[in-house]
């Protein structure tokens, strides 16, 4: 469609291509079992206010540049990434779940990244491409994983996970 979440994204864009800046993406919950909804900074902000909304846009893109900065000096780049935000009992907003992993993120090798194609990964990417070779409608329960698909995955979290940390 050109854009996401309300954003407009640059014409012309190919498959991996960087965009020119990072872009906030926000989503809320949906049920058990379903896609998280994408939503546009104006549904953000009418769900929780003007200061709690700036507050989630800009700790998220602050802490994914400076991982993508990270990564991207040992040779990895992380395409994209989430984070959920929570509230305390002070109301206070709070970072909740697991956040840069290999669930949570697209990790790229950058010598083998290319515009225009799906880049090789060392992410859940790897269990998608190869669900996508069944005959499965998405619906649940998925399908098993075969031992070998489960290991490989594993061994590309390994990796990435030792790329990264030296």
């Amino acid at each position: 469609s050109g854009e996401i979440c309300g954003i407009k994204l640059p014409q012309g864009l190919q498959q991996a291509a960087r965009l020119p800046e990072p872009i906030f993406t926000p989503s809320t919950k949906a049920e058990v079992g379903d896609h998280d909804i994408n939503v546009n900074f104006d549904d953000v902000l009418a769900r929780i206010g003007a200061d709690k909304a700036n507050q989630i846009r800009d700790k998220s893109i602050q802490l994914y540049q400076l991982a993508a900065d990270y990564a991207r000096e040992r040779g990895i780049i992380i395409a994209d990434t989430k984070f959920e935000f929570g509230v305390d009992a002070n109301d206070e907003l709070i970072l909740i779940d697991e956040i840069l992993t290999p669930d949570s993120s697209r990790y790229w090798p950058a010598d083998e990244y290319r515009v225009g194609i799906s880049p090789p990964s060392f992410d859940k990417q790897f269990v998608r491409d190869y669900l996508e070779t069944l005959d499965w409608d998405k619906t649940p329960p998925a399908p098993p994983i075969p031992a070998d698909i489960i290991a490989r995955t594993q061994q590309k979290y390994q990796q990435v996970r030792d790329i990264l940390l030296g």
